[in-house]
């Protein structure tokens, strides 16, 4: 693809300014007869769904049960590749080369897409999941095996200002489009505590927190530091106890910037 590809414009509205702000969710992320999130209740509150591909959770019965309820509430759909680490729900770190990690991604989105054919639909972007995710921004070996895997499909990536992601996504060519997390907590120094298991949070501070991204471009430390952050798309975790009720927060806050 040539730079001046659509998939690599940063595209502005009529007016010159930014994109409004998406939400997004981490689903699709049941197995077998296993259940986690309410995916039904939060498809109708979102923008784009990050869909699990079956490498932290998720089966092909599920992979395609979440593509067509996406469809039903006209949501676009991602991919959610993960590290092989189904027991450890993608958040345990693994040693794997560029090119292992980069087939590792490819065949997952690839499992995806094909569901989304099967349904008359495109993917939408690519979002790694959990420590792939927090990998890649910190090592340049598995951002360039994103980037390979992003070759191949040719949508935008997902990931998070001040780090690699936003560094080596569109030194390769690749749009980036910059998340802020709803209900998980930022370190001092910006990077992300992604836990193994995620607690309930407040609704409304969640919610006050995403409108303060927006407006000021900042967030909010576990130390009560500010620390810069950008924000193209909020995310939120299905996995979440209390999902719906921060998704029906954080969607009334932004809802001027959608």
């Amino acid at each position: 693809m040539t730079s001046d590809s659509p998939h690599h414009l940063l595209i502005e509205d009529i007016a010159g300014g930014a994109m409004p702000v998406t939400v997004n969710c981490d689903m699709g992320e049941s197995f077998g007869l296993w259940r986690i999130g309410d995916d039904a209740g939060l498809m109708p509150l979102i923008h784009i769904a990050n869909v699990a591909c079956g490498f932290h959770a998720s089966d092909f019965d599920h992979m395609r049960a979440t593509v067509r309820l996406a469809k039903t509430h006209g949501v676009k759909v991602g991919a959610h590749p993960s590290l092989p680490d189904l027991q450890g729900f993608g958040r345990r770190e693994m040693k794997m080369g560029r090119e292992e990690m980069a087939n590792c991604m490819i065949y997952q989105i690839g499992a995806l897409c094909g569901f989304l054919k099967a349904e008359g639909m495109e993917l939408n972007h690519i979002k790694p999941h959990g420590s792939l995710y927090g990998m890649a921004a910190r090592q340049e070996d598995i951002a360039h095996a994103v980037c390979d895997a992003a070759d191949v499909f040719q949508v935008p990536i997902l990931g998070m200002t001040g780090t690699l992601h936003e560094k080596i996504y569109p030194a390769r060519g690749h749009r980036f489009v910059a998340e802020f997390y709803a209900d998980l907590e930022y370190r001092p120094d910006g990077s992300l505590i992604v836990t193994r298991e995620h607690d309930a949070k407040d609704p409304a501070l969640m919610a006050a927190r995403c409108t303060r991204a927006i407006t000021e471009g900042k967030g909010t430390a576990t130390d009560g530091s500010d620390i810069p952050v950008r924000c193209d798309s909020i995310c939120i975790h299905s996995d979440t106890p209390n999902a719906i009720d921060i998704a029906q927060a954080v969607r009334a806050a932004v809802q001027p910037y959608t």
